[in-house]
């Protein structure tokens, strides 16, 4: 769906000084210094209109515009981790972000806790095609008629093909109770979802899922019968490395020093800190760049057999092959054949990030943020590091806008469903095409043809189509290689 963007409050930007990762370049080289130089001085707009003159930002004046008040980035070139800096501040008035401070990653949380699950699987503890129904003991996936008699696999729930319901978690904020993993699945109270329920025939579709993540989380507790942190750090975040990331929910009280404050769209800071997610395997890790940059090194050289801290070689190729969706075992899998890549992106309350990793190369890069809405900016700041870098993707979309009749216009006002809880809706503006996602603010669209936009904000593009009759029935959405389908209410 379309990325959220919502204001928050400017901040005083500062800049604090570079910090470099264990496996990097010295601090002093030139080279790395004017990729840093070029890259916060030069973000590019996610789209440009074919004619305009490309222009270029400073990072610290997109943060001020985007009302963001930290960034972390961290890049890995050829094979190691190249640089780590922070920009602006954990909170408002407060110290500078450096390559340490914690973030929430949100839906990055759920490659990780697919490598364990793989683990167990390598380890003969699991399988990836077998019902899950059979292994799990402190909850069972309830019987649907939609099921068709298929049983969900491990391996539907990492792909999510599972065609389980609820798409992802708001958390928990201070002084509201927290539920049980159980409560969860079962959307009891005091959980703040619903039931987690087959909507469609496992491996019929491909349809995001964090529900499914969240059965994935207690698969792997009923299989190992250890909580959910120390497993994830014996099984993946120690052998790797990632000496600054856990999935403790809440945070220890040691660790809260190190994390950045989160910020919410009323312009301030979400009340009480950080939310609390139980749903650890879909949005519980807190980490930083760096450390997330090992993950991707991990992948790459594992790939080649050079460092397999987690999964074989066979095993990680599995990882990352794409299947329904271009999604592969927790990941998304983009790019070209002869030059793929991996990614995710994450969105929690108050924290909004995006890393990329290429197969071979070992290029990649991650950027987090403490602020939603800080997804525009990532996928900026990636952009200027894929165009610094030579990068493949990523790269700013150009697009050419032509004009198009108000009464051509008018057919497309209305409102468009495309999943139950997610929408978009079409107004006139005097001549301008306006759209409105759930909850997210309004943005102008424009035409490539008479009955394909594209909007400037994100890369995202919608098409319209009629039925039989003439008139417009639905559109789809293009987004991130991904299309969704919008019936007109």
């Amino acid at each position: 769906m379309l990325v959220p963007l919502r204001c928050r409050f400017c901040v005083l930007v500062c800049l604090c000084c570079l910090v470099v990762g264990a496996q990097s370049v010295p601090i002093g080289s030139t080279d790395v210094q004017q990729h840093i130089s070029r890259i916060q001085s030069c973000l590019r707009d996610s789209v440009i209109v074919k004619g305009d003159l490309e222009v270029c930002h400073a990072i610290a004046k997109r943060m001020e515009e985007l009302h963001v008040p930290g960034v972390s980035v961290a890049v890995v070139h050829n094979g190691v981790i190249e640089w780590a800096q922070g920009f602006g501040v954990v909170q408002a008035g407060g110290k500078p972000v450096t390559a340490d401070t914690l973030f929430q990653a949100g839906s990055i949380s759920k490659p990780l806790a697919a490598m364990a699950a793989l683990r167990l699987v390598q380890q003969g503890k699991l399988t990836l095609d077998g019902d899950v129904n059979a292994v799990l003991t402190s909850w069972k996936v309830p019987a649907a008629p939609v099921a068709e008699g298929r049983p969900v696999t491990l391996r539907e729930l990492l792909t999510h093909t599972a065609g389980l319901t609820v798409h992802g978690f708001p958390g928990y904020g201070a002084n509201e109770p927290v539920p049980t993993l159980v409560q969860v699945l079962n959307g009891q109270k005091p959980a703040n979802t619903g039931p987690i329920r087959l909507e469609s025939a496992p491996g019929s579709k491909w349809n995001y899922s964090g529900g499914g993540f969240t059965v994935m989380q207690q698969l792997l507790l009923d299989v190992t019968k250890q909580p959910f942190p120390r497993l994830l750090h014996e099984t993946v975040l120690g052998p790797i490395g990632m000496t600054h990331s856990t999935y403790e929910q809440p945070l220890p009280a040691s660790l809260r020093e190190s994390a950045a404050t989160s910020y919410g769209d009323n312009g301030v800071a979400i009340a009480g800190g950080a939310h609390t997610y139980p749903e650890m395997a879909a949005a519980g890790l807190w980490t930083n760049p760096t450390d997330l940059c090992k993950y991707i090194l991990e992948v790459q050289q594992s790939l080649r057999g050079q460092a397999n801290h987690v999964l074989s070689a066979e095993m990680t190729r599995q990882m990352v092959t794409p299947g329904l969706g271009n999604w592969g075992l927790g990941l998304e899998i983009g790019g070209t054949a002869a030059n793929p890549y991996f990614s995710h992106g994450g969105v929690n309350e108050g924290f909004e990030s995006l890393f990329v990793g290429y197969e071979n190369g070992g290029d990649g890069a991650v950027v987090m943020t403490n602020a939603q809405g800080g997804s525009r900016l990532a996928a900026e700041v990636m952009s200027s590091i894929a165009v610094e870098y030579n990068w493949p993707d990523f790269r700013p979309a150009v697009r050419t806008e032509v004009k198009v009749d108000r009464e051509i216009l008018a057919r497309y006002v209305g409102t468009y469903q495309l999943t139950p809880q997610f929408g978009l809706t079409f107004r006139l503006d005097g001549n301008q095409l306006m759209t409105r996602a759930t909850g997210q603010p309004e943005f102008p669209v424009f035409p490539e043809s008479e009955t394909k936009f594209f909007l400037k904000v994100v890369d995202a593009e919608v098409e319209f189509f009629r039925d039989d009759k003439g008139a417009v029935s639905y559109l789809l959405l293009h987004q991130g290689g991904h299309e969704m389908k919008g019936m007109k209410q």
